[in-house]
């Protein structure tokens, strides 16, 4: 079965006098997925986010929102988004059922539906219980279960939330993680976060902005398997870094600690037999070999960092 594009942006550029903040974006969500959208600070991460709200317009480019252009039908897309700011909207003096059905009104959900509504974003945000509670007396966890309950009170295809896990203590952002996994199976899912282990934990995929361009557009699953032809090496009677290096398929050593190595081979060879076979023959005492692969973390400095450098150069 075809997947449904909710998303669509399309080279989106987004300038402010002679300065570009958003340059020439472009990608798609479809519904199913939680799309983890990472980026330094002033890398031009909220301004694609506004503009994908309608919050902004674009300079350039264009943005779909389930079929509806955010330019030239702002209300029919608008609708079927659901947006949790970092700091919910809430009134503190309303009860949880108020505020909801307050939500629900201004989503232009009919009032014969507001009750409804307002049981099963509720239901589906564990705030069963809690209806009846005046929002001022909820833990933070719960104030943002409510914040995500007023994005989903209409139902919207689309699902936006901005750092939802910020300032909650580790068993509440264990519960947000897993309702926001939930919220994946029927929405497109955006979550911008500068939790890099989060967004590993919870999506499926990652972008990663920085400088106003997008930079990476990846699957979580692609990521963890990507291998980068490199070992982790521990030893019994560790040879010299010199002796490592002088095996053929080896392009480059590094010594991390006492008896343990981090070695880099030629892409395209499959090395463990050769390598166990040279610590057999040399009686290096191999105890340990295990393949690195590249974490988000490594990644994210790797695309931000180095075109940083780069530019610090040209300067």
């Amino acid at each position: 079965m075809e997947k449904q594009t909710l998303i669509e942006v399309d080279q989106i550029s987004r300038f402010y006098g002679e300065h570009c903040a958003v340059n020439d974006v472009s990608f798609t969500v479809q519904r199913g997925e939680v799309l983890g959208f990472l980026g330094p600070n002033g890398a031009g991460k909220s301004t694609t986010m506004q503009i994908i709200c309608g919050v902004q317009t674009a300079s350039t480019g264009r943005v779909s929102i389930a079929g509806h252009d955010i330019f030239d039908e702002p209300a029919a897309a608008k609708s079927h988004i659901g947006f949790l700011p970092e700091i919910p909207p809430l009134y503190l003096d309303l009860t949880v059922d108020e505020y909801l059905a307050y939500a629900a009104r201004l989503r232009r959900v009919a009032g014969a539906d507001i009750a409804a509504a307002v049981d099963r974003a509720r239901s589906r945000c564990g705030l069963s219980d809690t209806g009846h509670r005046l929002i001022r007396n909820l833990s933070r966890g719960y104030r943002q279960r409510v914040g995500i309950a007023q994005a989903i009170i209409h139902s919207p295809a689309v699902v936006i939330l901005d750092e939802p896990t910020s300032g909650l203590d580790p068993i509440q952002i264990r519960e947000i993680r897993e309702l926001i996994r939930e919220l994946g199976n029927d929405h497109s899912v955006i979550l911008s976060t500068h939790i890099l282990s989060e967004v590993q934990t919870v999506c499926n995929r990652v972008l990663i902005i920085h400088q106003g361009r997008l930079v990476m557009d990846k699957a979580i699953a692609e990521l963890e398997e990507q291998q980068h032809n490199v070992l982790n090496l521990s030893f019994l009677n560790p040879p010299g870094r010199d002796a490592l290096l002088a095996l053929d398929y080896v392009t480059d050593v590094e010594q991390t600690g006492a008896q343990s190595f981090r070695l880099r081979y030629a892409e395209g060879r499959s090395v463990h037999d050769d390598l166990c076979r040279a610590a057999m023959d040399n009686q290096w005492g191999l105890k340990a070999m295990t393949p690195q692969t590249h974490t988000l973390e490594e990644t994210f400095l790797q695309l931000t960092q180095q075109d940083d450098t780069q530019a610090g150069a040209g300067a």
